[in-house]
């Protein structure tokens, strides 16, 4: 059966800070730990108020500090928000503390709005020259040579595997010919999902890196006891996509018991579009629809997201997640005795 892995956000819920979403992401990372997912990954974000891992290097050094096994790293580190040196350092430095367990992935996105773009020093066109600066990076990873006049200290010659993540079929092209392992956002941006790995798998150049393509799926999963249960729960992932399209991003807010008159009917069909590749449900919802996931797109791994108010719920339903994934591989190996 193929790793399934998280993705986290750390949440800042409604009525707490970001001291305790930090305890929560720790625990929930223990907890993941213990259930045998493979890695643990934290996002880039800035200037929101529901998510507290703006500093992704510190977090993933929190995280890596308080768990023993599980691979921890970046879902992504917005690279035209940074000079590649720096976190040629950052990784680095994480990879030297926490050896052999420190990923990172790679976006080109802002990972915030314009206002905030300007107040990260960030050039408008940085963007443009991503490609570049990912080659960059990869550099400074390498073992340095006689001679080199700039070394990322530490990071030369460290092993840093680096993952290009995308929501569109820029980073799908760039990932394969570079031939790196390639993570798409399917759990917000479902439109190019397919395309997006078909194009990665037919262009794929093996490397010193990756010799054969290796796909991750990001995709939201709420599990809850009962379908009905798990509709409730996800109403809060769906009150965050809101206040996003609204430009008021906020902390994570509690579930409701109804949408009604909480959007509008544009709303309403923006949101159910933007997490349609959510899997919403009980457990035997959510084990079926995980193994349809991988049956249409064969992913390689998969990447889990869950945006939930309550974090015994979010354990609950990461708890579900790993259940299913133990009786989709009972599942394979009954068919393949």
């Amino acid at each position: 059966m193929i790793p399934f892995s998280v993705l986290d956000l750390s949440p800042v819920i409604e009525g707490d800070d970001a001291a305790q979403a930090f305890r929560n992401t720790l625990d929930l990372a223990r907890h993941a730990e213990g259930l045998g997912f493979n890695r643990y990954w934290l996002a880039e974000h800035h200037n929101m108020p529901g998510i507290a891992s703006a500093a992704t290097a510190v977090v993933v050094g929190h995280v890596a500090a308080g768990t023993r096994t599980i691979r921890v790293g970046a879902g992504g580190i917005m690279l035209p928000n940074h000079a590649p040196l720096t976190i040629a350092e950052q990784f680095g430095t994480l990879a030297s503390l926490y050896p052999g367990r420190i990923d990172l992935g790679l976006g080109r996105a802002p990972g915030s709005d314009q206002q905030t773009m300007r107040a990260l020093r960030r050039d408008p066109m940085s963007a443009e020259s991503f490609p570049r600066d990912v080659m960059e990076l990869q550099g400074y990873f390498r073992p340095a040579v006689p001679g080199q006049a700039i070394q990322a200290v530490p990071g030369a010659g460290l092993d840093v595997p680096i993952w290009l993540l995308g929501s569109s079929l820029f980073s799908a092209q760039l990932a394969a010919m570079l031939g790196l392992p390639f993570a798409f956002a399917a759990h917000f941006a479902p439109d190019a999902m397919m395309q997006a790995i078909a194009l990665y798998r037919d262009r794929f150049e093996p490397s010193a890196a990756l010799q054969r393509p290796y796909v991750m799926l990001g995709l939201s999963v709420f599990g809850g006891e009962t379908d009905e249960e798990a509709r409730f729960i996800a109403t809060s992932a769906q009150l965050q996509f809101i206040a996003l399209r609204r430009g008021t991003p906020g902390k994570l807010k509690p579930p409701v018991a109804s949408m009604d008159g909480l959007w509008s009917p544009q709303e309403e069909a923006q949101v159910r579009h933007t997490l349609s590749q959510s899997i919403v449900g009980g457990p035997e919802t959510v084990r079926r629809g995980l193994a349809e996931v991988l049956r249409r797109t064969q992913a390689d791994e998969l990447l889990i997201a869950g945006q939930i108010h309550d974090h015994s719920a979010r354990l609950r339903s990461y708890t579900i997640v790993a259940e299913a994934h133990a009786a989709l591989g009972e599942a394979l190996r009954g068919q393949a005795a």
